[in-house]
């Protein structure tokens, strides 16, 4: 079989056109970057039990041990390892923010879609969602944490409340510039029933500032959790948080400051990482940006 010219000229260009990743790579470094951090944390965290030891195993015979082959960040005042509790207290930050970032995601998602698109409950809704709006998200959880029990499920609620007007009035906003557009509009006068105009017209529209805003409540959501835990009203003190971590360190900051330093630089980096890839996706789906692109 014989190839022309042309067919050879495609081919060599097919094989040297970059792949998708690297594209992305070129165009939005912010996306790769963050994400893959965010990645890398996410696995390290999921193999805790393969390489980091029991958090809650306690010696006080190397209480405030120095970093060795033995304890890669030392040992905090009950001789804990100080490594082992910061690997297994990314799990909750993660799983606070992750878990957090989606509830306000669904609920503020199906709040802002009813808002926009139905005009008799727009006033009820964002009414409701200004008031919690002006509730301070520390004192809101506290509250809540105070009456119920501090534990995980309720410290997610208790974050991802007050998250959720903000993602309500993002996607509100977006529904009410997309139902007036002609094809919204040829679409219900064509006699497409609700469901069917939302579905395949206005929430295709509300997801790329929907994951925008959802990156930036995961990062205010893990703040939020290690404030909490810092102030003794997070997750109960047993179970290794990085909020906890430094509060019960903090006295102990001269003698063996890995104990505050190494939960303190995984929260940064994490809460980093969380910023980074919602700046990335900003500039992913941002009209303008493609258009100076």
């Amino acid at each position: 079989m014989r190839l022309s010219s042309a067919n050879i000229n495609s081919m060599s260009t097919a094989r040297v056109r970059p792949s998708n990743l690297s594209r992305l790579a070129g165009r939005h470094p912010l996306v790769l970057f963050g994400g893959g951090l965010l990645m890398v944390l996410i696995i390290l965290a999921l193999a805790a039990p393969i390489y980091a030891g029991d958090p809650r195993s306690m010696d006080p015979f190397v209480r405030l041990k120095p970093p060795s082959t033995e304890y890669w960040f030392g040992t905090d005042n009950l001789g804990r390892d100080v490594f082992a509790r910061t690997i297994y207290g990314a799990r909750i930050s993660l799983v606070v923010g992750l878990v957090s970032a989606l509830v306000a995601a669904c609920v503020g998602l199906l709040l802002g879609v009813v808002a926009g698109y139905v005009r008799a409950l727009d006033n009820v809704i964002m009414r409701v969602m200004d008031a919690l709006m002006s509730i301070p998200t520390i004192l809101l959880a506290i509250a809540l944490i105070s009456l119920i029990g501090p534990n995980i499920g309720i410290l997610i609620v208790a974050v991802s409340l007050p998250q959720t007007p903000s993602v309500a009035r993002l996607v509100r906003s977006v529904v009410l510039s997309v139902r007036e557009r002609p094809y919204v509009e040829a679409a219900v006068c064509g006699g497409a029933r609700l469901p069917k105009v939302l579905w395949r017209h206005i929430l295709p529209s509300t997801i790329p500032p929907l994951m925008v805003q959802s990156a930036i409540v995961c990062a205010d959501a893990i703040m939020t959790e290690a404030g909490l835990s810092f102030l003794g009203v997070g997750v109960p003190p047993e179970i290794p948080s990085w909020g906890n971590m430094i509060s019960s360190s903090r006295v102990y900051l001269a003698s063996a400051p890995l104990t505050i330093f190494a939960p303190g630089i995984f929260l940064a980096i994490t809460v980093l990482a969380v910023n980074l890839l919602g700046d990335g996706l900003r500039d992913l789906f941002d009209p303008r940006a493609k258009r100076r692109r």
